[in-house]
């Protein structure tokens, strides 16, 4: 057996402080019911010598092994995910003046970013002994749930929204994971689950109500660090699709990791971009509310950000407010022109999730958020691929086909 030399020491409520044992299956706090974060002996950390050291490592994100929470290299359950490009855009004439890239994690090994958490998440709940693991899923999640649990060897069962994407439930089902359609949004689909599966012995992995997925999703700013730190610097904001919101919080995790070791010298503006019909977190944000409320009405094309009542969103929050940054919100509309003009204009194919950010940057420099001269980093989430854009145009009464 050999060991990653992960630092995990525990798990940690943020919201009451209780301290759990990182070496047993957990969900959420067995306290107040909130979310678990894992804690690392940073203190044990040369710096220095780590981030010379990654430059040797495989190019996957368990380069980043110490800050992880596996502890066997055995258990590291990997297809490859990890380190993904960051491509420059070049002048964009709806947003003049700002020096704009997209870190694309739509050539991810399950098509977008829910691989990083959940490799890190299955790698570590094979390591704790769990064997039958669900997840509720608008569609990426439970692809990639599937897939790494075919990887590792665990069984797995996903709740999808009876209208996901066709190529999402087949590649669900192609994994070999059990897919069961609910009626309505992933609110429904989530209790669903929840009640089907409460007494099976079943360990759910749905978004902050397991500790590790989150730290899966911390590599994202760990690998923006690395990839702009030594060269022009981090970017002045960052521009994230947002629907549960573990992403935000899994960079704002890494950013305070990183200035905890003296590595940082500024934390990028995090931006949660939402759609319209389906707004909840941008409107606690703009309220100065601590907490979210529920969507009433959730409509958009985007089912990545179909979240009408997200959970745990006080950390979500919290890490928007604590770089500095805003929410802002874009409609079905504007996302298909995102799309369309990320495809044939700079030859990157982005989910109407992942298009949002892109569709967001006028409106933030209009506003004043994005000033010219700033570095902006939009995350495309996952591939366009698995979307007809005529489909989606149909879906919104556009006829001819929009361009």
């Amino acid at each position: 057996m050999s060991e990653t030399g992960s630092l995990l020491s525990a798990l940690v409520c943020r919201s009451c402080a209780t301290e759990v044992d990182a070496a047993r299956p957990a969900g959420t706090c067995p306290n107040c019911g909130g979310a678990l974060f894992a804690v690392y002996r940073l203190d044990r950390l040369d710096a220095g010598t780590w981030r010379r050291s990654l430059r040797d490592r495989p190019t996957t994100l368990w380069r980043y092994r110490e800050l992880l929470p596996v502890q066997r290299t055995e258990d590291m359950v990997t297809l490859g995910e990890g380190l993904s490009p960051l491509l420059a855009l070049g002048p964009i004439p709806e947003a003049p003046g700002l020096e704009v890239s997209v870190k694309d994690d739509g050539g991810m090994p399950t098509g977008s970013f829910k691989a990083r958490g959940m490799a890190v998440a299955v790698s570590r709940a094979r390591e704790i002994g769990l064997r039958d693991l669900f997840v509720p899923s608008a569609g990426n999640a439970g692809v990639a749930l599937a897939a790494y649990a075919a990887r590792a060897g665990l069984r797995a069962r996903v709740y999808l929204p009876e209208r996901t994407p066709a190529p999402q439930r087949n590649a669900c089902a192609a994994y070999g994971a059990e897919v069961r359609a609910v009626p309505g949004n992933i609110r429904e689909a989530s209790e669903v689950a929840r009640a089907v599966e409460k007494d099976r012995g079943s360990f759910d992995m749905s978004t902050l109500r397991e500790p590790y997925r989150v730290e899966g999703k911390k590599t994202m700013g760990l690998e923006i660090f690395e990839q702009t730190a030594e060269h022009e610097g981090l970017p002045d904001a960052i521009l994230y699709p947002t629907g549960g919101g573990t992403g935000l919080v899994g960079m704002a995790h890494a950013f305070s990791e990183l200035d905890h070791l003296g590595l940082l010298e500024r934390t990028p503006r995090l931006y949660a971009v939402q759609p319209a019909g389906c707004a909840p977190l941008a409107r606690a944000l703009e309220a100065g509310a601590a907490r979210i409320t529920p969507w009433a009405d959730p409509r958009t094309i985007a089912p990545g950000l179909l979240v009408p009542s997200p959970f745990a969103s006080e950390p979500v929050l919290a890490a928007v407010r604590s770089t500095r940054g805003a929410a802002v919100t874009v409609t079905d509309r504007e996302i298909l022109v995102a799309m369309h003009l990320l495809a044939s204009r700079h030859g990157i194919s982005a989910s109407p999730e992942g298009a949002a950010p892109f569709a967001a940057l006028p409106k933030l420099l209009a506003r004043g958020d994005l000033k010219a001269g700033e570095r902006v980093l939009l995350y495309n989430t996952g591939t366009g691929l698995t979307f007809s854009r005529e489909d989606l145009e149909r879906t919104l009464g556009l006829e001819p086909p929009l361009r």
